[in-house]
């Protein structure tokens, strides 16, 4: 720590450029940071201990729907409080750029996710209205709907009486209590009921079941006894929590992890040959002082450790910066993500893995002019002086 200041002189020595490049740094763990948080945040969730709402879709894939004769054999299952069925429909509201989740769903939705808030008058309308909707604040406001609109989706997948056109009436509006959440307020849903009558193709099946368990400490025994009674059938169930329900379907249209492997790959092969290059030009500027250095006592291996620790500083300066703004980012990304991702700041995970990114790049970029700088001759740095 006595030669910190020396370290710091020499960073600096030019700062246009160090400021550049550290600012390059910079962006990079922030992209790393909200990256690698969202992939943590998928990867997470597949142990069902400890959850209160499970949610049972098909073992095969989410796309496979499920007999509604499972339903009376869920409920049956001991520590099963409530189930309520439900199917993606899938719709596209005037434009596929304005895409949004909806979906159909049975009596007693709004029971299991108390944290929904919606007027008990609008509930009634929703229970009592065959073709009644019911849309987050935050998606009745994009599109200024009000209640008793009528609000049109093109389906995509399940066509009525041979037509694409659905029309549901606008009956209810809710806001969710967590202002952390309200992303999830740009759904729409519609009755199980009227999706059943009123689709060509699928009668009498559904997407998932969400269950409310009696107690959340029991919810992997619960999980497997409701898998049981499906095994060995053509409709094998898998049950599991929300998040990994919710992180399963966003995988069919992309892997994450493979994704955000792919950006970081290249953002840090940029990185490291910025950071390269920028300390190769560094120690080429000060041969002479390097050269000084040695000749009032620093060893070879004292001047080594010097320029190391100097690649080091820059990309844990800049990438501790970096990942702080990620953390203050992580809530709005959570908050936008509709409820997939459940974040409100960067893992330890990450952060231990980028401090460990921080001082392998160090070092790397570092090594190269290290070495010169240790093998430097005072006789031929200083000649000419």
């Amino acid at each position: 720590m006595k030669y910190l200041h020396l370290i710091w002189a020499a960073l600096f020595r030019s700062k246009t450029r160090t400021v550049l490049t550290l600012l390059s740094v910079i962006v990079a763990f922030m992209l790393f940071g909200m990256l690698d948080s969202v992939r943590a945040a998928f990867n997470a969730g597949s142990n069902v201990a400890g959850y209160d709402r499970l949610v049972v879709a098909s073992r095969l894939s989410i796309t496979q729907m499920l007999p509604m004769r499972l339903e009376p054999q869920i409920k049956a299952v001991p520590g099963v409080r409530k189930a309520v069925h439900a199917a993606w429909f899938g719709g596209i509201y005037q434009d596929q750029r304005n895409f949004f989740p909806n979906m159909s769903v049975g009596p007693g939705f709004f029971d299991i996710y108390p944290e929904y808030e919606i007027s008990p008058a609008q509930l009634k309308a929703f229970e009592t209205t065959r073709n009644g909707a019911v849309v987050g604040a935050a998606l009745a406001e994009k599109y200024g709907w009000k209640i008793g609109d009528i609000i049109p989706l093109q389906a995509t997948i399940f066509p009525t009486q041979g037509s694409n056109n659905w029309e549901f009436k606008l009956v209810g509006i809710y806001r969710l209590k967590d202002s952390k959440r309200k992303g999830e307020e740009s759904a729409l849903y519609f009755r199980w009921d009227y999706f059943n009558e009123a689709n060509d193709y699928v009668k009498d099946r559904a997407g998932w079941w969400m269950v409310q368990l009696d107690d959340p400490d029991r919810s992997d025994q619960v999980a497997q006894a409701i898998d049981k009674i499906s095994e060995n059938s053509d409709h094998e169930t898998k049950t599991q929590t929300e998040q990994a329900f919710n992180q399963a379907f966003v995988k069919q249209f992309a892997d994450i992890g493979l994704i955000v492997s792919a950006i970081m790959g290249a953002v840090f092969f940029t990185l490291l040959l910025l950071t390269g290059n920028t300390m190769a030009q560094a120690v080429r500027e000060r041969i002479p002082e390097l050269a000084v250095l040695k000749t009032i006592g620093f060893t070879d291996r004292s001047v080594l450790l010097l320029v190391l620790a100097e690649s080091v500083l820059l990309l844990v300066l800049g990438g501790t910066i970096g990942l702080l703004i990620a953390a203050v980012m992580i809530p709005a990304l959570s908050a936008m993500s509709g409820g997939m991702i459940l974040l409100q700041t960067v893992p330890a995970a990450t952060w231990a893995l980028g401090l460990g990114l921080m001082a392998a790049f160090g070092l790397l970029v570092g090594l190269l002019p290290a070495l010169r700088a240790m093998r430097l001759n005072i006789v031929d740095a200083l000649a000419g002086r």
